[in-house]
């Protein structure tokens, strides 16, 4: 049985799937997928905390399917801009859990992740996948993974 380790940035996912379907990820239909056959070691998923009561119900959503829900505070600057992303810590929690599983599943399209992906296949020997939106999925990050699974109608709500 194949051992995974999942990482989801969640708002470049929240955005991609907004920004292409109008809807929203199906997390039950993602982990039931990614999950099939497999022992889970780690499931992550890394959000902003705005401490609103509707992101406190979703936070506690993918605690109840299996994700630890790892929270950075809402940053907004005095520009107007907002801070807020999670691409450090998905690294170093990749390069942590890589030696120890089989399969590393990162649901993003962010192509700052494509050196990640590479590094961890060469060094690890690990099998990659990736989860995204294929008109919003950096061609860097599908390059680098050994497979590209688009969020489609099966993954949406």
């Amino acid at each position: 049985m194949e051992k995974v380790a999942i990482f989801v940035d969640v708002q470049n996912i929240y955005y991609t799937v907004k920004q292409s379907y109008q809807r929203h990820f199906n997390y039950n239909a993602f982990w039931s997928r990614a999950t099939a056959g497999r022992e889970v070691a780690a499931a992550f998923a890394y959000a902003i905390d705005k401490g609103d009561s509707k992101q406190l119900g979703f936070q506690q959503i993918l605690r109840n399917i299996g994700f630890e829900v790892r929270l950075k505070p809402y940053i907004q600057r005095s520009d107007g801009s907002a801070k807020g992303d999670w691409d450090v810590g998905i690294t170093l929690d990749v390069i942590e859990y890589a030696p120890k599983v089989d399969v590393i599943i990162l649901v993003s399209g962010d192509g700052d992740f494509a050196l990640l992906l590479n590094k961890v296949r060469n060094t690890y020997r690990v099998i990659t996948e990736v989860y995204g939106v294929p008109a919003l999925t950096a061609p860097s990050l599908v390059c680098s993974t050994d497979r590209f699974v688009a969020i489609d109608d099966k993954l949406l709500l």
